[in-house]
């Protein structure tokens, strides 16, 4: 029986297949819209997030600051509602300081697990409406 050597599809924290995290504007470490991350990815934008005012000043705070936009890489900025992939370890952070925006679990890569914890995360899942 032979073996396939291409990478399997991503998969989310619940182990399904990956889900688009956003499009406007457009988030992912490959820019396609997803959390999917590789080793290169330093970062590990790998949990979908649901922007908040609050986030968004907390993030600005650490040195992170997302909601101005930055024409020359094409950001428009942030704003609450944005859905937009976060470092694992940056809403570990948040989330320790009692400030994580809510998680799209469906579109949270599973590479985010060895950061949080699933129940971490569900505690934080954003349901959407439709």
């Amino acid at each position: 029986m032979a073996s396939s050597t291409a990478p399997s599809a991503p998969l989310n924290v619940l182990g399904k297949p990956l889900q688009v995290c956003g499009c406007s504007p457009i988030t992912g470490w490959y820019r396609n819209g997803t959390c999917q991350t590789d080793p290169s990815d330093l970062g590990q934008h790998s949990i979908c997030c649901v922007m908040t005012e609050a986030f968004l000043r907390y993030s600005k705070a650490q040195g992170n600051d997302l909601s101005t936009p930055v024409p020359a890489f094409q950001f428009p900025g942030l704003k609450p509602g944005d859905h937009w992939c976060v470092c694992a370890p940056r809403w570990k952070q948040a989330c320790d300081d009692g400030m994580a925006p809510l998680v799209s679990l469906e579109a949270t890569e599973n590479t985010a697990l060895s950061v949080v914890s699933l129940e971490q995360l569900k505690e934080h899942a954003y349901q959407s409406i439709g």
